[in-house]
């Protein structure tokens, strides 16, 4: 409202509406700042999530493809010849480039097992008294044993109070030792019996010897050891026999992990006199997919950094931690990531992984599928499994989580770029409150001039409507 507009209709008495001119005032004084504390809010809004994005698409691609290395598909895998005697799996790091082995499975680890005789009611009391266990090693003829000798572990005593007396009861009290032997009830038509097995490997074999309470005989009956006439050995505890490249090797498991340097052994049948071969498969179709798959993920993420980072007006344009991000995304490619003899492949640039001229990644085939026909070892080593802590020990996992630790860095990376974003943001905010706090305080002051005014200018139209009045009143006398 302009002033002489003002002063006309102040002047036209008490009846203006000081509420509508005090808004205005109040509007004309504090917008400019309003509006740009509201944009500075919009461009921080902004920052704090593409620095955000960005920070989390960085971690997310290196967790990725972590994960995926981890997994094991992208390594070599061992191979048997005949899956159905012996299966073969990769341990987690293992390095199976010069893996090449002979094996024959002679004998199967086995446990040791004893059923006792069947009594009608599984429920009912047997005997009580005290079970001693003992380990050891045990001869088993004809599902009798006829010598033991006890282990290094000393005997593990198990009461059987009257609570424990049925075959129910006895097992739990076993099974609550944990001794290394567990026991089930197993049933049939002619009763239930309970069965008691320990875990592979000769010289885990058991006896049970047992203790009874006077008056309360039967335990007797759940014996197990030489001339235990109740029980029955259904299985002799017995350590697996393996030759490797024909040196015959023990072990207590039919899952072997330390004879085969880099894979795991899982026994299945034994076959005396049959030779397993033991060799390797390059997973080269997974190799490649990996690839593509790294490439498509690689193009993705730089083009919307090329967005926030647009000097025309990209949020994060003037940031120098997404501009570090960005400078060693693009040198990931032409990077050492994995040591090798001269003419080994050590770069993603030298397997066929290239950068374009626009910054983006291509796959060349081609040239992928030769580097994984001439130099196998050196490409799978750039995408195997990540081991220690170095990115040249790890490969492009370990290149990729090396970027994304330092883009999460709340010193110096991404993180203390949307640190800094969000201070600043919460400092505005507090301007924000000022101003609104200051634009009230000036409304409440000129709102109660005005009313004064406001008063004042409806005491003079009185003060003269009265005066007029006598005026003409005295004009009628004359």
């Amino acid at each position: 409202m302009a002033i002489e507009s003002i002063a006309k209709t102040i002047g036209t008495g008490s009846g203006i509406d000081t509420t509508a001119l005090v808004q205005s005032l109040v509007d004309a004084q504090f917008e400019p700042k309003n509006a740009q504390i509201t944009a500075r809010e919009e461009k921080l809004t902004a920052q704090i999530t593409a620095a955000s994005t960005h920070k989390a698409n960085i971690t997310g691609f290196a967790s990725a493809l972590t994960t995926l290395t981890r997994g094991g598909t992208l390594s070599t895998q061992p191979t048997s010849s005949n899956s159905a005697i012996l299966g073969v799996s990769r341990l987690a790091g293992a390095d199976l480039a010069n893996l090449n082995a002979k094996v024959e499975v002679r004998q199967l680890a086995a446990a040791q097992s004893a059923a006792s005789a069947p009594v009608a009611d599984r429920t009912a009391a047997v005997g009580q008294g005290v079970l001693t266990l003992t380990l050891g090693t045990a001869t088993v003829v004809d599902g009798t044993m006829t010598g033991f000798v006890p282990g290094e572990g000393d005997p593990v005593a198990i009461a059987i109070g009257p609570e424990d007396a049925s075959l129910d009861g006895i097992a739990a009290k076993i099974n609550a030792a944990n001794a290394g032997v567990t026991a089930s009830i197993l049933t049939d038509a002619d009763g239930a019996r309970l069965v008691i097995k320990g875990a592979s490997g000769e010289e885990r074999a058991f006896t049970l010897a047992a203790t009874e309470t006077v008056g309360q005989e039967g335990l007797a009956a759940l014996a197990v050891g030489v001339g235990a006439t109740g029980t029955t050995i259904g299985s002799a505890a017995s350590d697996a026999i393996v030759a490797i490249d024909g040196v015959a090797l023990r072990r207590d498991s039919n899952s072997i992990s330390d004879l085969v340097p880099g894979v795991r052994l899982d026994l299945a049948a034994a076959q005396p006199g049959t030779i397993i071969s033991i060799g390797k498969s390059l997973p080269t179709s997974a190799l490649i997919q990996a690839a593509q798959d790294f490439v498509a993920t690689y193009n993705e993420m730089l083009s919307g950094l090329n967005v926030d980072l647009d000097p025309m007006g990209g949020a994060l344009r003037a940031d120098s931690a997404a501009k570090t991000l960005k400078r060693q995304l693009q040198q990931l490619t032409v990077a050492q990531i994995t040591s090798g003899a001269n003419g080994t492949p050590t770069t993603l640039a030298q397997i066929g992984i290239r950068t374009e001229r626009d910054g983006s990644l291509t796959v060349d085939t081609t040239a992928l599928t030769r580097a994984l026909v001439d130099y196998p070892d050196a490409v799978e080593k750039m995408f195997a499994e990540p081991v220690g802590s170095s990115a040249t020990a790890n490969g492009v996992a370990g290149a990729l989580n090396a970027i994304a630790t330092e883009a999460a860095s709340t010193v110096r990376g991404l993180g203390a770029s949307e640190l800094s974003y969000s201070r600043s943001k919460t400092d505005l905010a507090d301007a924000k409150a000022d101003a609104l706090e200051a634009a009230e305080s000036l409304r409440t002051r000129m709102t109660r001039q005005f009313a004064t005014m406001d008063a004042k200018v409806a005491a003079y139209k009185s003060t003269m409507t009265f005066l007029e009045n006598q005026v003409d009143a005295w004009n009628k006398q004359d």
